[in-house]
């Protein structure tokens, strides 16, 4: 009987949802995080007639077939790369980007990486790094006592330091852009890798065409939309349940077949 490893299929494939939709709940509160959303294909088909087969002497044809599925597996989880609201902080340090772009960030082993959760902090070389002293490229170095730490829309990274009318500037800071976001490899603590089929980065300024602008002061929130994610947890749910209930047909179904005499 098919319908036993059929619905199986169903049943993982909806656990596979409940994880997604639970991960981005999860991340509800998390820093310029991007909603996930799992697709799912059907699988092949055994072919017990296939549709256009002769099925006579005379020339005639088979006008559909009889296709039988094999159930449902999970094809893509595909993120969602829409804007978060921003959330003004008053911190200086941090810094969301408005529209296309995402900071870039040297791991410790040299690898490039790159986020748009950008609660930035200071090392204790006046370095701008991210929550886990990864250094922000290229690098900003505010110099020690600094009165002021003003960033414009464009990246300029000025500072205004004590006996001094004039702001300086330290630095620029850049934006990265990808053909394909989606395509990006998650690493964890908001990082993001380009692999191929993100393809190359595309590095310019803050402000300049494709590239979205900085803004100071501010974070970007999470795009997750509470109530959307509780209506897909809700149907996963009652698919989930229907699968179960294929299940239990089937099984009762192989009973009735035992029990023949």
């Amino acid at each position: 009987m098919r319908a036993l490893s059929i619905a199986a299929t169903g049943m993982l494939a909806q656990q596979t949802n409940v994880d997604v939709i639970s991960n981005n709940i999860a991340n509800m509160n998390t820093t310029a995080f991007k909603r996930q959303r799992a697709e799912f294909q059907d699988l092949l088909y055994q072919q017990v007639a296939r549709p256009g087969a002769e099925s006579g002497t005379d020339g005639s044809r088979v006008p559909s077939g009889i296709q039988i599925g094999a159930g449902v597996r999970t094809g893509d989880v595909y993120r969602i790369s829409e804007q978060g609201e921003m959330t003004q902080t008053g911190n200086p340090y941090d810094l969301a980007v408005n529209g296309l772009g995402y900071f870039q960030i040297t791991l410790p082993n040299g690898e490039q990486a790159y986020t748009r959760a950008s609660s930035f902090q200071l090392s204790d070389q006046g370095e701008l790094v991210t929550t886990d002293g990864f250094r922000v490229m290229p690098g900003i170095t505010i110099p020690q006592g600094a009165e002021k730490v003003s960033v414009s829309k464009a990246g300029q990274v000025q500072v205004k330091m004590p006996n001094q009318t004039q702001m300086q500037s330290v630095g620029r800071l850049q934006l990265a852009t990808f053909v394909n976001d989606a395509g990006l490899e998650a690493l964890g603590s908001s990082l993001y890798r380009q692999t191929e089929a993100s393809g190359q980065a595309t590095v310019g300024n803050p402000g300049d065409a494709g590239f979205g602008s900085v803004e100071q002061g501010f974070v970007e929130a999470s795009n997750v939309n509470p109530v959307s994610e509780i209506t897909s947890l809700i149907a996963a749910q009652r698919a989930y349940e229907m699968n179960s209930r294929v299940v239990k047909t089937a099984d009762e179904m192989l009973s009735t077949t035992t029990q023949l005499r």
